[in-house]
């Protein structure tokens, strides 16, 4: 059933590989329903209805990716997104954390609309091929540095993007560096679930040095979703405001969530024969249902998630990696203790290293033609320098027009190109 459901053997697969990637897909983001639940609160939201808004959401959108579009991703609550809400529309602007649901809400409602017709899926196809393969480059050292900044291997100066080397001393850097060496060595030895591996034999180095707390109890019902079911604020719904944090919401999560499937799925050697992204469109609508259930659940936006190349790097091909992924979140809804206990240092070194796995597209970018070369160059360099997939894709896009048209190369760019463009373009100016 699952063999001819999910096509295993023609995708190279098998349901243990599938399962095995899931899990580790699940591991390298678990760290989100912690660190979301986190963040809301401080926007006065009920940090457990949030947590188990944040799985729910998660479950639905992960399992409508793998079941609908067959693709190994998962999706949850995006980083980002959910700092935008507490920070820039409630503390910042001054609205209530029930108007930025209410956004959030309506910013589901648009994406399943611009889905269903389609206006999602041809943005995907409009990025220049070169650019696809500088997403996927991007998103790796993207990824890398999330791994190297979560573990405090670097650290940012001032909040800012700038980073330094951080304390060698610390103990959660040297869990981190132990934890890189350890799944270094079962890579080069091409051990089958390296990355999963390594997360498990880190965590438990973690106990002697204090960063692996045991749980005391491994069973907990989910908290109840009562404080943020439903609390949406109508009453500002089309003041000027709520236009510009729709558009905000709408451009970050947009562009964060082409740029994962694209780059991801390069990765995987998913794109077909035009360099497209198969059964895209049911990738997004789940991306878009998902962020709809989450607001009324009481969550901020959904993403598709970059850590699901971690999965993709463990072999995971089908959606029935995205399945597993979805499992494991319901497991976590009852078994939060167990999961919440890995420590950050122990999962950064499967991102780290997967930012090493996302690097081989780098080859296929056409480095003689600079009109091609210069554009991928830029969009791969800002993904990870702006910490931002959707600017360093806007700067790319933006690039890649300027110079087709200043070198006469009027036929590579289409009309849905320069329009995208154009729309990038005004975004930075309002």
């Amino acid at each position: 059933m699952l063999e001819s459901f999910f096509k295993l053997k023609e995708n190279k697969t098998n349901v243990k590989t599938e399962i095995l990637a899931g899990i580790t897909t699940f591991m390298t983001m678990a760290y989100i329903l912690a660190v979301n639940p986190s963040i809301l609160s401080a926007a006065g939201m009920d940090s457990g209805a949030v947590f188990t808004a944040t799985a729910i959401s998660a479950i639905v959108a992960t399992l409508l990716i793998g079941l609908l579009a067959k693709l190994p991703f998962a999706a949850a609550p995006a980083m980002g997104l959910n700092a935008f809400v507490a920070f820039t529309v409630v503390k910042g602007m001054g609205y209530s954390w029930q108007f930025a649901m209410t956004a959030v809400f309506l910013e589901g409602i648009i994406f399943i609309l611009l889905t269903v017709f389609n206006i999602r899926e041809a943005i995907i196809n409009s990025l220049p091929l070169n650019i696809k393969r500088a997403i996927s480059v991007g998103i790796g050292l993207f990824i890398a540095l999330i791994g190297l900044s979560g573990s405090q291997i670097i650290t940012h100066v001032d909040g800012s993007t700038i980073v330094s080397l951080g304390n060698l001393k610390n103990p959660g850097v040297l869990l981190a560096i132990i934890g890189i060496i350890i799944t270094a060595i079962l890579l080069a030895r091409k051990v089958k679930g390296a990355l999963l591996i390594g997360i498990a034999l880190t965590t438990i180095v973690g106990i002697p040095l204090g960063l692996t707390h045991l749980p005391g109890n491994l069973v907990s019902a989910p908290p109840s979703l009562a404080p943020t079911f439903m609390k949406f604020e109508w009453t500002h719904v089309f003041s000027p405001d709520m236009v510009i944090v729709l558009f905000t919401l709408l451009f970050m999560d947009m562009f964060d969530t082409i740029g994962t499937l694209v780059g991801v799925s390069t990765k995987a050697g998913l794109l077909d024969e035009k360099g497209n992204v198969p059964r895209a469109k049911e990738a997004l609508l789940a991306d878009a249902i998902g962020t709809t259930v989450g607001a009324c659940l009481g969550t901020s936006a959904l993403s598709a998630y970059v850590e699901s190349a971690s999965g993709v790097s463990e072999g995971g091909r089908t959606g029935l990696t995205a399945v597993s992924t979805s499992v494991m979140f319901i497991l976590a809804l009852f078994l939060s203790p167990l999961f919440l206990m890995i420590p950050t240092e122990a999962t950064a070194p499967a991102l780290i290293l997967v930012g090493l796995f996302m690097l081989e597209p780098v080859k296929e970018i056409n480095l003689t033609d600079f009109s091609e070369a210069i554009p991928a160059f830029i969009a791969l360099l800002l993904i990870p320098m702006s910490y931002s997939i959707a600017d360093g894709i806007a700067f790319g896009m933006i690039s890649y027009v300027i110079l087709k048209l200043t070198t006469g190369k009027f036929k590579d760019i289409s009309i849905a190109t320069c329009v995208i463009s154009i729309i990038l373009l005004i975004k930075f100016f309002i």
